[in-house]
């Protein structure tokens, strides 16, 4: 360890029977959770447990229908209840300590969900416990646990002919009681950033390859950064903070992993500091810094945006397949799990995060 970088360590290697989906940290633990699908087409989901260097299984079962994507964003630190989006369209929220039936489950889309989060839980965030599913329908809907049958809100689109699979949704702006955004990435490069305040598409773009990742720098301030991970090894970078009504938000886009960007996640100790993974097995770690004048007025006065640098800090390969998922530890700092496609968890450590 002869560099001053910030390296990428992996703790622990599992190698496991399924294909992992995603992972996520339960809140305030050393456990994780893992959803993925067995070879017979039916779901699983897991808790594991570190344990000085080596993972102890808590909780194993399998349901009928695989799972795709998980969250706890929405619970309490108290209960700690897992959200979860599988195959069949299916939203479940699970109490881990009794995983024999859901706590509540409902169908929320057409065909699969690909994609879920959640906001206003876990101290996080203000205003009611919600939680966002992205389906294959093309539809996002957000769900409030509390009322259990129909959703708060309903993005659907005009035409179920013309519709593009919405590949990823993630909460932001959520810094009062009555503000919240939600942005939603589909198959085709489009992006929308919906208000839930006034129920209207605050803005949209295209960024020309599918939208595999999106991730705010954080849900609970007013929109800051937007990270977005696409297709053809490449991920964008948009500045929210200032609006340009001809222009839009400025923002910078990097290549990265020679492969699919798979995913992005900010580092919830510091949000200049964020992680993408790539379909090349690897992960980059990238710090973002501000430029000296973040707004300039342009011929007509009116404000607009300026981008700062993207600087790639260090890239490490863990494995030979897509690195799909990736949640960070709340509480230890550079602590994180991800999961790829050869079947296997890992826990990760990133160290000298304390000093870029």
């Amino acid at each position: 360890d002869t560099t001053d970088k910030p390296q990428l360590v992996e703790h622990i290697h599992k190698s496991l029977t399924l294909t992992v989906n995603d992972v996520k940290w339960v809140p305030c633990s050393a456990r994780f959770a893992l959803v993925g699908s067995h070879s017979r087409g039916t779901g699983a989901l897991q808790v594991y447990s570190l344990n000085h260097g080596k993972l102890d299984i808590m909780v194993d079962t399998e349901k009928q229908h695989a799972f795709k994507c998980g969250t706890f964003g929405a619970s309490s630190l108290e209960e700690r209840h897992y959200a979860t989006g599988d195959y069949e369209g299916r939203l479940a929220v699970w109490n881990l300590e009794h995983v024999d039936l859901p706590i509540f489950s409902v169908k929320a889309h057409q065909s699969m969900i690909n994609c879920i989060d959640g906001c206003g839980g876990l101290g996080i965030g203000y205003g009611a416990p919600e939680i966002a599913t992205g389906g294959r329908d093309g539809s996002v809907k957000i769900w409030d646990p509390r009322q259990r049958d129909v959703p708060v809100a309903s993005l659907e689109p005009k035409d179920a002919e013309t519709a593009r699979d919405c590949w990823s949704v993630s909460f932001g702006n959520s810094f009062n009681n009555e503000e919240r955004c939600v942005c939603a990435g589909y198959d085709n490069g489009d992006i929308k950033l919906y208000d839930l305040r006034t129920n209207m598409i605050r803005w949209e773009t295209n960024v020309k390859n599918g939208v595999c990742g999106l991730d705010f720098d954080r849900k609970d301030i007013q929109m800051n950064k937007l990270v977005v991970a696409t297709l053809e090894s490449q991920f964008s970078l948009f500045d929210l903070r200032t609006y340009h009504p001809k222009e839009g938000y400025e923002s910078l886009t990097e290549k990265a992993h020679k492969s699919t960007v798979w995913m992005c996640r900010h580092l919830p100790q510091n949000r200049e500091i964020f992680v993408t993974g790539g379909g090349n097995g690897s992960l980059n770690l990238y710090k973002y810094s501000y430029p000296a004048q973040r707004v300039i007025k342009d011929p007509e006065g009116i404000e607009k945006g300026v981008m700062g640098t993207c600087e790639l800090l260090n890239t490490r390969t863990f494995s030979t397949q897509p690195i799909n998922s990736l949640d960070f530890h709340q509480d230890k700092e550079g602590l994180c799990v991800f999961g790829s496609f050869d079947q296997s968890v890992r826990v990760g450590l990133i160290t000298k995060l304390n000093t870029v």
